[in-house]
């Protein structure tokens, strides 16, 4: 099935747009696990992890979460990229598109993993070794329910987790073993 776009091109466009490894990194991380939850989900894992590798695509000239998902989806749109994947990045900040009528599987997924893969990075990174290898499921779930170490995991981006099936806990392992699997591509 096309998505208007391929991997590789899709790569392109990131190391266009983004020059900051750490956010390349989190689009890679995202890639990875939006292609791990598609699998435990039974949905399409090209075209939910195409969405988890551009969904930040403007993230470094806008910092603003708006500004840089509508830049995002102005982009995609004008390449052609699959209506769903920007439909998904669209829906998923919901300070963009706040009480969004329109409510898919595919973006809460695509929101719950941006900021879990942020969540597990930080985690890595407040250990000595600064390793993914060292990273425990517990600490996660744990510091996922903490809006102090991570502004973006509220309340409501755990319930990302529950509408798509998934209880947080599970979300996370499948999070955290995705990302270990591409643990030297993103450096930790």
């Amino acid at each position: 099935m096309g998505y208007g776009i391929t991997r590789e091109a899709a790569l392109e466009l990131v190391h266009r747009h983004l020059d900051n490894q750490n956010l390349i990194n989190h689009s890679l991380a995202s890639e990875a696990v939006m292609r791990a939850v598609a699998a435990r989900l039974g949905e399409d894992q090209e075209q939910w992890s195409l969405a988890g590798l551009l969904h930040d695509l403007d993230s470094e000239s806008n910092p603003d979460l708006v500004t840089h998902t509508i830049e995002t989806i102005r982009i995609l749109t004008e390449l052609g990229v699959d209506g769903e994947i920007v439909e998904a990045i669209r829906l998923h900040n919901p300070t963009a598109h706040p009480g969004s009528e329109r409510s898919t599987r595919f973006h809460h997924a695509l929101a719950a993993s941006e900021t879990v893969t942020g969540l597990i990075a930080a985690t890595a990174l407040v250990y000595p070794d600064r390793k993914l290898a060292s990273v425990k499921l517990k600490s996660v779930t744990k510091r996922f329910k903490e809006k102090a170490f991570a502004r973006g995991a509220s309340r409501e981006v755990i319930a990302e987790c529950e509408l798509i099936g998934l209880p947080l806990a599970e979300f996370c392992a499948v999070s955290l073993a995705a990302m270990q699997e591409i643990a030297a591509e993103i450096g930790l």
